[in-house]
């Protein structure tokens, strides 16, 4: 796992919380639930590819398939 993976994660967390939390206070509840959901949704599919990336590479490795 690299390290501008964690950033990037750690980034897309802070930025979606700041932005959650400024949609609550301005009484919009529902748009920053769906604020979070798509900042969930992005982290998933980031940590997909890295978990992907790290399957291509234990193949490789050991020389499955």
């Amino acid at each position: 796992m690299s390290f501008n993976l964690i950033i990037t994660v750690a980034g897309i967390g802070i930025l979606v919380g700041v932005l959650a939390s400024v949609l609550n206070q301005s009484g919009r509840s529902e748009m920053a639930q769906g604020v979070t959901i798509m900042g969930v949704i992005v982290v998933l599919y980031i940590v997909v590819q890295s978990i992907s990336e790290l399957f291509t590479l234990v193949k490789s490795v050991f020389n499955l398939y």
